[in-house]
């Protein structure tokens, strides 16, 4: 088969899609032929060598892909060759196929192409372990979003929205009005306004109950100050840096805590319990219409070097899909 093989750490030209060899299923695990497979700003990180991939983990970029099942492992009982899924990654889907674990994979939401549910796995385990499963969004509460015109803030917008909350956002000016049109009530251009400023008036002076956050020690202050009282901080990403000092005196006036996970690396098991809550949770919204997957465009997944530059440069709105 081919995959696209980092050949060095470095810049987008060292993505190469290359011949090697085929996936094996191991126990518990099935090879899954991948129709689509998107594209992660994790996956940028590995290229530059800053997110290596777990022990035992495929070496090849890809956290989230789509397709038919061409072989089961043994101890695997719930699912057979033919069936169509999606499925999160510890790496891989970069590739014309992958082996994945089978509490990996979810089934493809109803009347979505594969091509749509590649664009899923991710965003929606990220998104629901941190601001579920961890921050315990709830109905009439605040959520803030930095970087909403991503994949992850583009899923996090209407997660939130379809958990009745209302959801603030940071993005550049350009992408303002899809995100007002995917549900976000309020977007703040981070070039020019004060985040903390624009949540505190828009939510008459309560702030966010809830930040996701991908840039760490660059608003670690800022997000303090942005939290209502007993809000809670889930950071996921450190495009801002990962050392910042914290006034623990602010922290503790709010009430207010602070969370940082990451998912890649996170134990099958406890992969597996974020993908049945997933599941249970959030694929019947995917299901009703409340929540769809977000894609900027299509490629062929021999440009992968091209996606990266796309998405390191932020042109993109959503996710970036790659076809083998």
């Amino acid at each position: 088969m081919h995959a696209i093989v980092i050949e060095k750490p470095g810049g987008p030209e060292v993505l190469v899609w290359a011949e090697v060899p085929d996936p094996e299923p191991g126990p518990g695990e099935v090879v899954v032929e991948v129709t689509a497979a998107a594209v992660n700003r994790a996956d940028v990180s590995q290229r530059l060598g800053h997110y290596p991939p777990p022990p035992g983990a495929s070496e090849y970029p890809g956290l989230e892909c789509a397709g038919v099942i061409t072989a089961v492992g043994t101890e695997v009982s719930e699912h057979h060759v033919g069936e169509r899924v999606c499925a999160l990654l510890a790496g891989g889907g970069y590739a014309e196929r992958v082996a994945v674990p089978a509490g990996q994979l979810l089934p493809v939401p109803q009347g979505m192409s594969l091509q749509e549910a590649a664009a899923l796995p991710e965003v929606a385990c990220t998104v629901w372990s941190n601001v579920v499963d961890v921050a315990r969004l709830r109905k009439g509460q605040t959520l803030l979003v930095h970087g909403g015109s991503g994949g992850i803030g583009t899923f996090a917008i209407q997660l939130g929205k379809a958990l009745g909350a209302t959801v603030v956002v940071t993005a550049r000016e350009a992408k303002h009005e899809q995100l007002l049109a995917l549900g976000a009530d309020l977007v703040v251009d981070y070039t020019s306004t004060d985040f903390v400023e624009a949540t505190r008036e828009f939510t008459e002076g309560h702030g966010a109950d809830v930040i996701l956050d991908i840039i760490g020690a660059k608003y670690l202050a800022r997000n303090v100050a942005a939290l209502a009282a007993g809000g809670r901080v889930v950071t996921i990403g450190l495009q801002g840096g990962r050392k910042g000092e914290l006034d623990f005196g602010a922290l503790m006036a709010k009430r207010g805590s602070i969370s940082a996970t990451t998912l890649r690396a996170r134990p099958s098991k406890d992969k597996a319990r974020i993908v049945r809550g997933v599941r249970e949770q959030v694929w019947p919204l995917i299901d009703a219409g409340a929540i769809r997957p977000v894609i900027d465009c299509t490629m062929p997944m021999r440009e992968a070097a091209e996606a990266h530059r796309r998405v390191e440069a932020s042109d993109h709105l959503g996710k970036i899909v790659l076809l083998p």
